[in-house]
Order: C-alpha cells, then structure tokens, then sequence
C-alpha cells in the first residue's frame, strides 16, 4: 500500500481562515469536504487519512503556524514511515499569477518561511511543492498585508474551480506520478 502525506500550509485560528496565505489549508479543507473526511487534532495538526485507486493519501494542516511547518512535516514523514518522494507540500506563491498550479520537485523557498522551515528540518530542497498563484498585486510595502489579507470577491468567485483543479492534482500525485502530473497540471 502507496501511502502519501499531502501537507496544506497555513496558520491556524479563524483570522487566518480566508486569507491567500491560508490556500494550502484551503486546499486540504476543500478535498476532505469533496470526500466527506473529517479531520481529527493529533500532534503537530490536524489529519484526515482516504484510499483512492490503492493508495492512501494522509492529509496534513500544521498547528505549527506557518514558519514553523517543518516540525510537523518531519514528525508525520517519521511516523507513517512515508518515503519523501511521497510527500506533497502544498503553499501559496506571490510569483504566480492567481489560480495558476506548479508541481516541482526540488527548489529554493523562494523566500517563504514555511518553506525554509521545511527545508531546514528535512535537510533538502529535495521535496515535492505544489504551488498556487496568488499573485503580486500588492502595491510596495504592502507584501504581509496581501498575503495574510482576505480574497477579493472576484478571486472568490474564481476559487471553487481552481480548487477543483487542485484536487485532481494531488490525485493525480498518487497515482500517475509527479512527473505525468507536472506534465498534465503545471501551467493549467
């Protein structure tokens, strides 16, 4: 049995709930939901655990807070014995436009101290990252404000199909690969 930790990044408490920082928790909220998971408080976070196609996919949200996501990461790869190859961090990405999807499998933390974090406590930038688009429409100095600020009515009413597509991405992690996956997903 093909088992896969897909971590959402975000900080909890309900101030955050809505916020573009938020997308990967987001995202793990809006799959559970599709398959009618509940989620349970266990260390380091919240989980939720479903088998499609043979593999069994454990969903992640850290109550970590965001910077430091790499405890709880580190402590779920360990626990369910979960290759790397197997592990699919989802984050928010101001360098892409709103909605748009990138599957990598290694690369910088682009500054994101969620990232970092995870980077540090794996020791590698060797790690599955599925970014999603929140874009740059911040005016200068105003960075922390955008991305822990709320959705416009215009990116809400986008959402629920970019999230859609969110989810046959992580399906599609599990069972064709990151590479049919990046192939099929990156750009889309």
């Amino acid at each position: 049995m093909k088992k896969f930790l897909i971590v959402g990044l975000g900080n909890i408490g309900e101030k955050y709930q809505n916020t573009r920082h938020n997308i990967g928790f987001k995202i793990i909220d809006f799959l559970a939901e599709k398959e009618s998971l509940s989620f349970t408080t266990d260390k380091l976070g919240d989980l939720a655990s479903y088998r499609y196609k043979g593999r069994t996919f454990i969903l992640l949200k850290p109550s970590t807070y965001m910077n430091l996501s790499g405890k709880a990461v580190l402590y779920w790869l360990t626990k369910e014995k979960i290759p790397l190859e197997n592990l699919l961090v989802i984050t928010d990405d101001l360098n892409l436009p709103f909605g748009s999807i990138r599957l990598k499998t290694k690369g910088s933390d682009g500054g994101h101290n969620g990232l970092k974090d995870i980077q540090e406590k794996l020791n590698t930038t060797k790690y599955n990252r599925f970014r999603f688009g929140i874009s740059d429409a911040f005016s200068k100095g105003r960075q922390v404000d955008y991305v822990l600020g709320n959705w416009t009515d215009a990116e809400n009413k986008l959402l629920p199909e970019r999230l859609e597509k969110s989810v046959e991405l992580i399906k599609s992690f599990g069972t064709a690969g990151v590479n049919n996956t990046m192939n099929s997903f990156n750009g889309k």
